[in-house]
């Protein structure tokens, strides 16, 4: 049988045809106006030896087309003020044909924690021979050419980029843009598992393949997210504004559809990726609210009672929504109460604040609130800050001001 194979195929043509990831089929889903949402599919086996897997609810994903996926795959890592030693962890961790976009917002005074970042990232990326682009959200020339293309919304009111996620997450998609990729992923760069953001990188990457549409967003659901109680570590499988994100993105679509449905998993997902054409297209809020507002941004773009205009290209090959459910856990740094409450009220005051949201929505999550110590008298619900779609920058003109004015901007090419 090998020998009758063989006349068609190489040794290593027949071996990358064995290796492969199997993952459960992307099958159910819901379905409002051209987007499609999938539920959460399960990482069946990260890598295999299998020709094929005859049955219908599962997919391989073939190994060679997830290294071919990869050199078009430009991660993302936003970073502030992490642990050195965690953030070389996770830089290892991504796989080596993906181009890395470093973007910091640490420390520059002193302690001046961007020079140890800069340190690190040089000694990284000559080890590796890596190919890494590392820039500062605060550059003088990177405010600069937001500034000169109009984009103002990035910027604070002394001209500086703004603080937040969703800034340096905007950030990464241009310098993605300007490398020429054609997917671009974001990891937390808190992460304490390397092994966990490898995989991750790989499950956007079968997402992708999986999909039948050139736009598409993967978000990933952790299979659980630990915790340490009574000196014991406790697999959580949800994280408490998750589980109160989802229950409320998935009533919003429930109205919306008129078909109860449970199934967003990922309401808060900080590990998720776009197509280029999918990610130039998006509007971004800032804060804790980013991962929410996106689904909430597609939602009301597609309402056909907000007159949103609706683009001919979009609706003939439909927007995937996958989700995918990782095998390795997410562990990272606690912090703290605090950090819980700004995140459920950044979540939810995306959604209260939603031009689709009913006023039976937001009398649910006002109650919400409540039963999680929340005085609505002293706190506002407010409308996230937003930042217009990358697409309605020059990008020529961005690219030539940025080259021209940027101080903090270091360039590692391969060899």
């Amino acid at each position: 049988m090998l020998r009758e194979i063989n006349k068609l195929l190489t040794v290593r043509d027949f071996l990358l045809i064995l290796y492969t990831m199997i993952i459960e089929a992307p099958i159910y889903k819901e379905i409002y106006g051209p987007l499609r949402i999938y539920e959460v599919q399960k990482v069946i086996k990260l890598d295999t030896e299998t020709e094929s897997v005859v049955n219908n609810f599962l997919f391989n994903v073939p190994r060679e087309k997830i290294q071919n996926l990869l050199k078009d795959l430009a991660i993302v890592v936003p970073l502030k003020d992490e642990l050195l030693i965690t953030l070389d962890g996770v830089l290892k961790a991504i796989p080596h044909k993906c181009p890395i976009i470093v973007v910091s917002n640490s420390k520059i005074e002193a302690p001046n924690n961007f020079r140890q970042e800069v340190d690190l990232i040089k000694h990284f990326a000559t080890l590796t021979n890596s190919q890494v682009i590392l820039i500062h959200q605060k550059d003088n020339g990177l405010a600069k050419a937001f500034d000169k293309t109009g984009y103002h919304a990035i910027l604070d009111k002394d001209g500086y980029i703004r603080n937040g996620k969703g800034e340096g997450m905007v950030v990464g998609l241009m310098l993605a843009k300007m490398l020429g990729a054609k997917y671009v992923g974001f990891v937390d760069a808190d992460n304490y598992v390397p092994g966990a953001v490898n995989e991750y990188v790989k499950d956007y990457a079968a997402g992708f393949v999986m999909s039948e549409s050139p736009y598409t967003m993967v978000r990933l659901h952790w299979r659980h997210k630990p915790k340490i109680i009574k000196k014991k570590i406790y697999f959580r499988k949800w994280g408490r504004v998750s589980e109160v994100t989802n229950k409320i993105l998935n009533l919003l679509l429930g109205y919306l559809t008129r078909f109860e449905t449970n199934i967003i998993a990922t309401g808060n997902a900080g590990e998720h990726a776009f197509s280029m054409e999918l990610a130039e297209y998006m509007e971004f809020s800032t804060g804790y609210s980013i991962e929410p507002y996106e689904l909430v941004y597609l939602l009301e773009k597609f309402t056909n009672e907000n007159g949103n205009e609706k683009s001919k290209d979009i609706y003939d090959h439909g927007i995937d929504i996958l989700q995918i459910e990782t095998l390795n856990p997410h562990f990272h740094e606690e912090k703290g109460q605090e950090h819980i409450l700004d995140m459920l009220l950044s979540s939810m005051s995306v959604i209260y604040n939603s031009s689709v949201a009913t006023e039976e929505l937001r009398t649910i999550i006002q109650e919400e609130l409540k039963t999680h110590g929340v005085n609505l008298e002293e706190v506002e619900l407010k409308k996230p800050h937003v930042l217009p779609p990358v697409s309605t920058i020059d990008f020529n003109l961005w690219k030539d001001t940025l080259l021209s004015n940027a101080e903090t901007l270091l360039v590692f090419e391969r060899n």
